[in-house]
């Protein structure tokens, strides 16, 4: 079965230098850099999870137990959306603009709002616990002034002790930017 949020599509697969944006479909929502290892050993410890209380939904269901059983299925399936969620989490973009996916919600803005991008020295979460460690973040404007939520860290869970992966995110979100911004412009 695909997991298509889980694959970066070939976007670091591509060899040449003047293809900046290797995609097929430039419509579909796609994350421009690969989860990192912390992300997807958290998911993959809470899947694990999920596997055995599985079995245990299927022990209690044998025991004749079904309100127990029902229980324990609804706490399965809900830590299988924890990870599915966790493995989604970041940002996101397309030709319509820039998403950015929280655990809770997610925020598109269009290409067109967006000012400018910085990479910027500043506290940033630690693997987005409430510790703040001294790092790199991606931040945007809007054309307006206002400043949008931070986009990535080099400390969140896709980037800690990747910093080269940090810049090749930081260049991919900047890439698809600089080429829509152009496309819209010449519209």
């Amino acid at each position: 079965m695909p997991l298509p949020f889980l694959t970066a599509d070939g976007a670091f697969d591509a060899q040449e230098e003047d293809v900046p944006l290797a995609h097929d479909d430039h419509d579909r929502w796609r994350r421009p850099y690969r989860p990192g290892p912390w992300r997807v050993a958290g998911s993959a410890l809470l899947l694990l999870l999920a596997a055995f209380m599985l079995l245990a939904t299927m022990i209690i269901a044998f025991a004749g137990a079904w309100a127990g059983a029902g229980v324990c299925l609804v706490a399965a399936l809900s830590v299988v959306g924890t990870a599915v969620r966790m493995l989604m989490t970041g940002v996101w973009v397309s030709r319509s603009g820039l998403r950015r996916v929280g655990f809770f919600g997610a925020r598109s803005v269009a290409w067109d709002e967006i000012g400018e991008f910085r990479t910027v020295q500043q506290p940033v979460r630690w693997l987005g616990l409430p510790r703040t460690v001294q790092g790199q973040a991606l931040t945007a404007t809007r054309r307006d002034g206002a400043e949008l939520p931070v986009l990535l860290t080099d400390h969140n869970a896709d980037f800690l002790s990747r910093s080269e992966a940090f810049a090749r995110a930081v260049d991919m979100v900047e890439a698809w930017a600089d080429e829509y911004r152009t496309v819209r412009a010449a519209a």
